[in-house]
């Protein structure tokens, strides 16, 4: 059993990266990777963990894409800290992610919220970690918020008065940036781009065409019926159906690493199938 995507407090997870591996050897996992949102950086904490514990460490992230109107998620597998394409786009990535967080606690405070950037860094516990949900739990802190979803449909989601954009590239360029990084492109969590079942299956070969060499079937909150779908979705277009549980921690309840919800199970033989699509 493997779980292809969980989180640390290098993103938005509450967890440390060490805690990962920990948290996988207990379900019995013989592989987990980690995949923080834009950033390789708590690869090398969990490695060292893992390789204590027996566990294999699979170096990845997520990364949020431009789509249409709205957004996809990418997982990348088999990077690490270093030289690469890959490495230099997130970098870009993670300048621009500091630029909008910087802008959205001045357009807070021009909305009559007394936020400042230094509560979101501390929340985060590091500039480059933070994301909308560190800024949400301040806005709930300041009682602008009730909870954590209500600052996002209140402040911070798109069309919301604080929504500020940032940098995005599109899916077909970080498949390209993964494989000129010795690493494989997977869609995540699939049905979260909200499309009927033909625009899904168009959207699908079109990343198939792309380079993709997955998409994330076994998804933790997905339903049987829903998994079974989305692999005969990724057998059509000859992808790897690929799984985790998109473990964060306290800030997603229910879900645990390698088990999802109870009833996850990614069977070992996928690790092998995504890493049979690398690049020679």
């Amino acid at each position: 059993m493997i779980d292809l995507h969980t989180h640390s407090t290098c993103s938005d997870g509450t967890d440390p990266p060490e805690r990962i591996p920990e948290l996988a050897a207990a379900a019995g996992c013989s592989a987990v990777a980690l995949t923080d949102h834009d950033t390789l950086a708590g690869l090398a904490a969990a490695r060292r963990r893992a390789q204590e514990l027996g566990v294999r460490l699979v170096g990845g992230c997520e990364v949020s894409c431009a789509f249409g109107d709205g957004s996809a998620h990418v997982l990348v597998y088999f990077v690490d800290e270093g030289e690469g394409p890959l490495q230099d786009e997130l970098a870009r990535l993670r300048r621009d992610r500091v630029a909008r967080n910087r802008r959205l606690a001045e357009r807070l405070v021009e909305l009559g919220v007394p936020v400042t950037y230094e509560e979101f860094v501390a929340e985060a516990a590091g500039e480059e970690s933070v994301g909308r949900p560190h800024v949400a739990a301040v806005l709930v802190r300041h009682g602008a918020a009730d909870s954590i979803p209500d600052a996002f449909d209140r402040w911070l989601a798109k069309g919301r008065p604080a929504h500020v954009p940032k940098a995005r590239v599109t899916p077909a360029e970080v498949a390209d940036l993964a494989r000129g990084s010795g690493g494989v492109a997977v869609l995540a969590h699939p049905l979260t781009l909200n499309l009927t079942p033909s625009e899904l299956a168009s959207a699908v070969g079109e990343l198939a065409g792309a380079g993709f060499a997955g998409i994330e079937a076994t998804y933790a909150r997905y339903t049987r019926e829903q998994r079974a779908q989305l692999t005969e979705l990724a057998q059509r277009f000859g992808l790897v159906a690929t799984g985790g549980s998109d473990y964060h921690g306290t800030v997603k309840a229910g879900l645990s690493v390698g088990t999802g919800q109870g009833d996850l199970h990614v069977p070992d033989a996928v690790l092998e199938e995504l890493a049979a699509r690398r690049s020679a």
